[in-house]
């Protein structure tokens, strides 16, 4: 199965900017193009929610309260995956989690359980005022 690395968490003030990276291997019998892959966080006593989605046709998509702060890329010739976060708010304070899904569809979350092919450890990040 794919693993998945996350890295460059780290404490920020309000209004400063972070750059996560995921590093993908193990994904015997796809490419790492072929998998839609995305950005997920987790805050103490709430769920995982998604927080953005690159397909391998490059479709993006992005939860609202993110859109025009965060951007998602992705690095197929190095099997690396990105978030971008500026503007940061102390409500983006989470646990963010690297994921990946294939043959169809992305990695999602519902009714409180997470699926995706693969998932990394995450990487903390604080936000504080």
């Amino acid at each position: 199965q794919v693993q998945l690395v996350e890295s460059g968490g780290g404490s920020v003030q309000a209004g400063g900017s972070l750059r996560l990276s995921c590093a993908a291997s193990g994904y015997s019998g796809y490419t790492y193009s072929r998998y839609c892959m995305g950005w997920f966080r987790q805050a103490p006593g709430k769920e995982r929610e998604a927080v953005a989605t690159i397909t391998s046709s490059g479709t993006i998509t992005y939860a609202g309260s993110v859109k025009g702060r965060f951007t998602i890329s992705r690095d197929n010739g190095k099997n690396s995956l990105y978030l971008q976060m500026n503007s940061l708010a102390p409500e983006d304070t989470a646990r963010y989690y690297c994921a990946a899904s294939v043959p169809l569809g992305c990695p999602y979350c519902s009714g409180g359980r997470c699926y995706g092919a693969g998932w990394g450890q995450g990487t903390q990040v604080t936000v504080s005022s």
